[in-house]
Parts: C-alpha cells; structure tokens; sequence
C-alpha cells in the first residue's frame, strides 16, 4: 500500500536555506556526504509505502510538520516524491527494531526502516538535517546535502528519569520532557513518582495516598537540608498528583514518541508519605508520621515487612499500576532503607526467624521477592536500585546500578540485566559548571557533572567478558529534583547534557568523537533554543594540563569546554580584560607564576576571573 500526502507552506513565501553540514546528534553508525543537493519546496510531497496514515508515527509527524509551519493534506499516488517513508516488507537484519536507512539523491529522500519506530527515528534525523530555527522559522525553500545514513542503536534502554516528588510538574512539563527525549532517539521515561516529600499517582484502592500523602506544608522558601518542622496544625498547601486521566494522557503521548513509561513504586523505604496516610504500615505506633517538606537524613521511615498488611497494600497499588502502564517494566526502587525499625519491630524478627533468613537485608530481599513474583504473573518484570542486591536479588530482576558501576558489574555476573547510571556521568541535578555560577543544586562543589564528562561515559565496563557484557540493557540520565521547582529550571539542568547521554547510548564507541560532538552540539544549543527549552550554555573555567619542563617551570595547556571560547590571560597578577591576550598555544611559565583567566563565548563575558599559580 502506497500513500502520499503534500506538506504546504502556511505562508506562500518564506525563507530559503542551503544546509551545508550535517550535525546529527546522536552520531549515526554510519553517515556519507555526497556530492550536490536535494532542494525541499512547498509543497513537500510525502509518500507512503506499506504504512496507514492512521498510524501512530505519521499522525505524529502530521503534528510535527504542522510546528514546523507546514500543513499536510493528503493527496493521490504520485510517482515523484521530496520524501518516502518505506516500511519493509522483507526484514533488514542490519537494523533491527530501531534502526533505519536515510538516503539524499537528487530524487529526493528515502528513509526505510523494518518498523514504526526505526522510521521515527530516520524521521528525526531529517528534521535534524534542517535549518536549527526551524521550529520557529517558515522556509519555502531548504536544500540539504546527498548523503547516505545506515543507523541504529548501540543499546536498547536509553533512558531518561524525572523526579516529580520533592517538587511537582505538570503534565505540560512532561510533555516537553518527552518531546526532547523523542528529538534524541531516548525511548524509557522512568517516572519517579513516590517518595518521602509526596505520592503523585491517583491509587483508587488508597485514596488518602493522595488526600494526604500528595500534600506538605510548604518549605520552597527555605534552605532544603534545613527547613523549619511543621508547626502543629500547620496545613499542607505544596504538592499534587497526577489522575489516571492524566497518566493515561502521558502514556499515550509517550507512545506516540516511541517511549515506554517505567513508574517508580518506592518500597520498602522512601515512604513517609504512605505512612502519613496510612500509618499502620509502618513497623512503630509510637510516632506520628508526616510527609516530609524536605531532606531528611537518613530516611527512617520504611514498611513493616513483618505485616501481612503491607504485601497487600502493595499488591493492590501494583494492581492498577499495571494497568495504567502497559509496558514492560516495573520499578519497585529498594534504595536506601534503612532498617532500624525492623531491628526492633516484633513483627519482624518473627518473619525473619519464621522464614530462616540471615539478616533484615535478607528480609528485603524476601519482601521484594514476593512482589517480584505476583507482577510476574501479571506479564510484567521490576528494576530495582543496586541495594536490592545486598540481601538476595532473583535471576529475572533487573539492576539499576547508580552508586558507581560496581553493583551493575556484580549484577551481570550473576546473570541479571543492568542498566547503569552512576552518579558521576549520570546524575543531572549536579551541577554542571562552576557552583558560583550556576543555580542552586545537590551537594557539595565536588559534585560537579559538565557537559564533557557525561559524554565520557560507557555503560559496559571493559572487564566484562562478552557474556556478561550482554546483560547491560544500556543507561539513562537521572534528574532528581531536590532544588528543582519548575519546569525552566529542569531544562537548564537537563540541557544539553541530555544530548551528550544521548550519543553515549546509540552511537557506537568508535563513532564517538568529542571535538566533533562539541562542534554539533553548538548547533544544538541554538536548535533547542528556538524549540522553546532553557539551556545551559556551558562551562567556562579552563581545563589545565600541566608539564613539568625539565629545565625548570611548566608547560600549561588550556582547554575549553565550550568550542568558540576564549581565553583573555594574564601573567603579571592583574585581572584581565577583554583586551588582555587571548591564549591561542601552551604556555611556558615559569615557577610561581600566577596566571588568571577570563572566558568569552558568543561575544560575552561568561562566568569570572579564575586564578592558577604554578
């Protein structure tokens, strides 16, 4: 079956460009320039071929092209076409699910691909081959270079985690938050929606999950780590959650992007906001629970997993969890609970004794099992963060490895898919540049995460043999939101590291080159701009390496982050200037010379003055 449709200009004029480069992020697998150009005119003929126009990628690329000023109509079978979508009838066993072909000829161009999702993807790598203001800009005329693109993915999970607990997001946030992950070729949006600081999904069993556990008194105005204790009678006005008309809209806007939503259900820790609505989970009767309005360490408050009650609980949230996300995976999270209270809980240490286990590590395992086994029978499998492994972890559990590598490297030993994302390449909520510089973020200065080491990392650590090398699914960045409380704010911190992540998980490690990706992601910078998103423009202090010459002194190289930075420098101890020299080679410097540094970038000043005495 072929169908064609005609993209029209919403203006009868508009701009003309001739696309030069190509800047694709992530980098393809395989991607030749030719020589000459292949014009796109308005109208754009689109043809179709084996695919309905009903279906979820082409109402979607509808939508798309309309943002991009155009509007399709749907015309008759044409015999010349600006671009053809072909889904395979005989199975390319190169590109897999996701992958697919892009060729420019001077007949136009040809993406094909075995599925939906490997045309989404060559559809998105088209739009990346236009103009960057595109979103913004109407052109009638765009002539891109002939090449030739065979692409796919290096992993299959590469994911993108939000934290909707410690601050709430609205459904539109979501959306931009998928919109950029289906621009980038992402396609797991792991949803962190319970937590100490409030429960965010609409459970119909449990209602008071929302009626209070959405809810605390509001602290937004002071210091995270020391926020004043509610006052007694203080009412909680700070929170939300999102019903399961709302989940179910987001689902189905995921899909359309080829995303799958994975929902976080902490348990056995992180759940003061359970146990503020229904306290008699909790292993003490001697306190009153309440959801947290901040940080608190450590994080106390767990289930009892001594009370029969609790694996109920669980077992019937999990009930209409499943069926509010139809995707695959599940999970259960099991990081951080710390197990005083099941050292003291009567209840406890008879199921401990009962059931022959060694310790309450044990005890997790045994909880986490149990659950493992009913969502099993539902078709559905959990991820759970690496502590899951300090008790006991199932052959079918998937490992999230975030304390370092270390967990996801035990996991594939013993046989268990792992995704990796350790914190220091994938936490996004550090910051990213020079902590005087930047908003407020977790932790200390030490917790730095820039642009250049995201795109540092590889999931597959290098002793893995190849076997156990198979086990690791991929990774995803995480984006916690402790001192993030709005959606501008969470660009920033996402942007444009997410676009590093991006390349570490579809690009093969060969392909990968950083002072080509600086090059293209300057580019990005300006495309993600005009899409409506906060970016980051980078960090500005200089990377210095230092030689020792052997006739005394050193040889001090600078290096930039950002490409287009310069260096302005001075020697003397003054602070420089704009009119200060500009650092173009190593430098010779003698012992105990003070060098200070000041960056340009895009005609500006950017951040300070930085000191280095050798």
């Amino acid at each position: 079956m072929s169908l064609c449709f005609v993209a029209l200009s919403v203006l009868s004029c508009g701009k003309v460009a001739e696309v030069k480069e190509l800047n694709i992020i992530p980098e393809p697998v395989f991607l030749e320039t030719k020589t000459g150009s292949f014009t796109i005119e308005s109208p754009l003929m689109i043809c179709l071929e084996n695919l309905n126009q009903d279906s979820q990628t082409i109402r979607y690329i509808d939508q798309s092209l309309r943002k991009m000023h155009m509007r399709p109509s749907f015309e008759s079978d044409s015999k010349q076409s600006a671009l053809t979508l072909v889904l395979s009838k005989d199975v390319d066993s190169v590109l897999g699910n996701e992958g697919y072909r892009l060729t420019v000829s001077d007949e136009g161009i040809v993406i094909t691909a075995n599925s939906e999702t490997g045309l989404f993807y060559g559809y998105q790598t088209f739009v990346q081959m236009l103009p960057d203001d595109v979103s913004t800009t109407t052109y009638s005329k765009v002539s891109v270079p002939m090449c030739a693109i065979l692409d796919y993915p290096r992993y299959e999970w590469r994911g993108s985690h939000m934290d909707v607990c410690r601050h709430f997001f609205p459904v539109s946030q979501i959306k931009k938050h998928l919109d950029v992950m289906a621009a980038y070729k992402m396609n797991r949006f792991h949803w962190h929606l319970t937590e100490d600081q409030g429960w965010r999904l609409e459970i119909e069993k449990y209602p008071l999950l929302t009626e209070i556990g959405a809810w605390r008194v509001d602290r937004n105005d002071e210091d995270w780590n020391y926020p004043r204790n509610p006052e007694p009678g203080e009412k909680a006005t700070y929170g939300g959650y999102y019903s399961k008309a709302e989940v179910q809209e987001i689902v189905e806007y995921a899909a359309q992007r080829h995303i799958e939503v994975v929902p976080e259900i902490e348990f056995p820790g992180h759940c003061c906001a359970v146990l503020a609505a229904y306290p008699e989970l909790g292993c003490r009767r001697d306190t009153t629970y309440g959801v947290a309005v901040a940080d608190y360490w450590p994080p106390t408050a767990i289930m009892c997993a001594g009370n029969d009650s609790v694996q109920t609980f669980l077992k019937e949230v999990f009930d209409e969890v499943v069926e509010m996300f139809p995707f695959q995976y599940v999970h259960v999270g099991g990081d951080e609970a710390f197990k005083k209270d099941w050292k003291n809980c009567p209840k406890c240490q008879a199921r401990i004794k009962a059931l022959n286990l060694k310790n309450e590590e044990e005890l997790q395992g045994w909880l986490t099992a149990e659950i493992e086994k009913y969502l099993i029978d539902k078709g559905r499998r959990i991820i759970g963060w690496d502590e899951i492994l300090e008790g006991f972890v199932t052959p079918s559990c998937t490992v999230m490895s975030w304390r370092g590598t270390e967990g996801g490297k035990v996991a594939a030993r013993k046989g268990n898919d792992v995704i990796m994302t350790p914190v220091q390449y994938c936490y996004f909520d550090y910051r990213q540049a020079d902590s005087l510089y930047q908003p407020q973020a977790i932790g200390k200065a030490f917790r730095f995460n820039p642009l250049i080491k995201v795109y540092q990392f590889n999931p597959t650590p290098e002793e893995l043999t190849p076997d156990e090398a198979s086990h690791i699914l991929g990774g995803q960045c995480n984006l916690w939101a402790e001192y993030i409380k709005d959606g501008n704010h969470q660009e920033y911190m996402l942007l444009p590291r997410l676009c590093a992540m991006s390349e570490c998980l579809w690009t093969p490690l060969a392909s990968k080159s950083w002072e080509h990706f600086q090059y293209k992601v300057e580019h990005h910078k300006d495309r993600l701009t005009a899409m409506g998103y906060n970016v980051c423009w980078g960090s500005f202090k200089p990377m210095v390496a230092v030689d020792t010459l052997a006739q005394g002194g050193f040889n001090v190289t600078l290096t930039a982050e950002e490409l287009g930075t310069e260096f302005h420098y001075t020697t003397d101890g003054s602070d420089p200037t704009v009119s200060s020299p500009v650092y173009t080679e190593t430098l010779a410097l003698p012992a105990g010379t003070t060098l200070k540094t000041l960056a340009t970038y895009r005609g500006k000043e950017r951040e300070g003055v930085y000191t280095f005495v050798f």
